[in-house]
């Protein structure tokens, strides 16, 4: 690539809390939380800024005298952003995330990170958070995306390529295999956050346009995101189908080992929702990275995760046939733009950008968007 043609840099910071406030902070929290005399020492790392939007992350270590001995543990701790770093989401429900984590780890054997401790006051680090076991894997980098090349992933041999992209449809699959879902994941119907609607569907759409709205009164409208709202309201398919949705259901929110899932993460997005939620998010968020890598003329990987090849392994490893997932397809784009919206505030607020004066110009995936309304005639 010419020097003109190089990708912006997506990397963004996320957190105006002092790291050094941070570790002295969780490490008084955990002397009230371990058990007396425990003496917990608290160690932080860097933290991750290849991939993720949403949430604040921080990596540490723990060292506590449990049993007479000293023993050390490995974590990731989830927090909540604050208001004053233009969180991504209108709300962020930690309990909700953990809780789906817990009770997708205990119902499956997907690979998903232990939950520990949860503090849920906000006392601690003024919002709150909860720790994870910290998962030792890879991940496909979301900065420079991994379509790019120069990447363990793009470099891989095709077979371990499919081999990857397989055994993420299957965790997707074994997450939607959850029996009674409605029941036992009754907390992330989007009825519950005051989203009216007669299907699960319905209900998830009604929540993804108070977000969009709630999102353009710091900016403004997007005439593509109302295009899209619009013939997505006028043609909502007639299914009452629910599941587990994981929600961010793509292969940079899992972590890797010999190709195969070690770690799911990110449950920001979960709810109950038809399967195809997840199917098109994992073919549509590699459709995004695709679309950016041929903007800048780069081959990138047209041939991984495409729709044809998800659905087919989806059907053979559940023996569910997928809808068509056009509908789906602009759902999710909407969501992405909504996204774009949240983050693009966030680096205008920490001085990264100027704020654009066409709010369009944030969404990276403005192609693909616009040949998703040409493909529909919206």
């Amino acid at each position: 690539m010419t020097e003109a043609s190089v990708p912006p840099d997506f990397t963004m910071q996320r957190s105006s809390r002092d790291q050094t406030e941070v570790h002295d902070r969780l490490e008084a929290w955990l002397a009230e939380v371990l058990p007396p005399g425990a003496d917990p020492v608290v160690t932080l790392h860097a933290g991750v800024d290849t991939n993720g939007m949403s949430s604040e992350t921080v990596i540490l270590d723990v060292t506590w005298t449990e049993d007479g001995a000293r023993r050390t543990g490995e974590y990731v701790a989830r927090v909540a952003p604050a208001q004053a770093d233009v969180p991504v989401f209108r709300e962020y429900r930690l309990q909700d995330q953990y809780d789906a984590m817990r009770l997708a780890g205990e119902l499956t054997d997907v690979p998903v990170p232990a939950v520990r401790w949860f503090e849920q006051t906000g006392a601690v680090l003024g919002t709150p958070f909860f720790l994870m076991d910290r998962v030792e894997g890879i991940v496909p980098p979301d900065v420079m995306p991994y379509p790019f090349g120069d990447n363990w992933l793009y470099d891989a041999d095709p077979a371990d390529q499919d081999r990857l992209a397989r055994s993420s449809v299957e965790a997707i699959v074994k997450l939607h295999a959850i029996a009674d879902p409605t029941t036992t994941f009754g907390f992330l119907d989007p009825a519950v956050t005051g989203n009216e609607g007669a299907t699960p569907l319905a209900r998830n759409l009604a929540k993804t346009r108070a977000w969009y709205e709630w999102a353009a009164l710091d900016l403004t409208r997007s005439p593509l995101v109302d295009r899209a709202l619009a013939w997505l309201e006028a043609n909502l398919p007639a299914t009452d189908d629910a599941v587990l949705c994981w929600g961010d259901a793509r292969i940079g929110n899992m972590m890797y080992r010999d190709f195969e899932p070690v770690a799911v993460l990110d449950w920001e997005m979960a709810s109950i929702g038809p399967r195809e939620l997840d199917a098109s998010w994992i073919v549509f968020a590699h459709q995004v990275f695709q679309t950016i890598a041929q903007v800048f003329e780069l081959p990138g990987m047209p041939e991984f995760l495409s729709e044809e090849s998800v659905k087919a392994t989806y059907r053979e490893l559940s023996g569910v046939e997928l809808g068509d997932l056009t509908w789906y397809h602009l759902y999710n784009a909407v969501i992405w733009c909504v996204v774009f919206m949240r983050t693009g505030l966030r680096q205008v607020r920490f001085g990264e950008i100027e704020q654009p004066d066409d709010i369009e110009t944030l969404f990276h995936c403005k192609p693909l968007v616009e040949r998703l309304l040409a493909e529909v005639g919206a």
